[in-house]
């Protein structure tokens, strides 16, 4: 198993969950919500109370999912949240050693 994790905009769930839904057998998605900034050295120069609290809404949207839908789940993140603009956020893939359903101890 492969989990798909990606920061990206809240204005672009709606397109998001769209193009997840899309791919035949997606396996769900969970979303959090998150508060972050990017790179200090990426965006103009401001003082350094601005830099330590300006916090961006964000989602961190998290996806576990078998080896050979990590690509089409990726593409589908990054299409539905480029905007182009600094912040649009990041995707990266954790590998997942074991997973069990809570609901009966299965090994998925």
């Amino acid at each position: 198993m492969k989990e798909i994790r990606a920061i990206v905009r809240p204005s672009r769930l709606n397109r998001l969950r769209d193009a997840l839904r899309a791919i035949p057998n997606f396996p769900g998605v969970t979303i959090f919500r998150a508060e972050g900034f990017t790179a200090p050295a990426a965006v103009d120069k401001r003082s350094v109370r601005e830099e330590l609290t300006d916090f961006s809404p964000k989602l961190m949207v998290s996806v576990l999912a078998q080896p050979e839908m990590v690509e089409s789940i990726r593409q589908a993140i990054t299409q539905a949240c480029q905007t182009g603009q600094i912040g649009d956020g990041l995707v990266w893939v954790v590998d997942i050693d074991e997973t069990h359903r809570i609901r009966d101890g299965s090994a998925v």
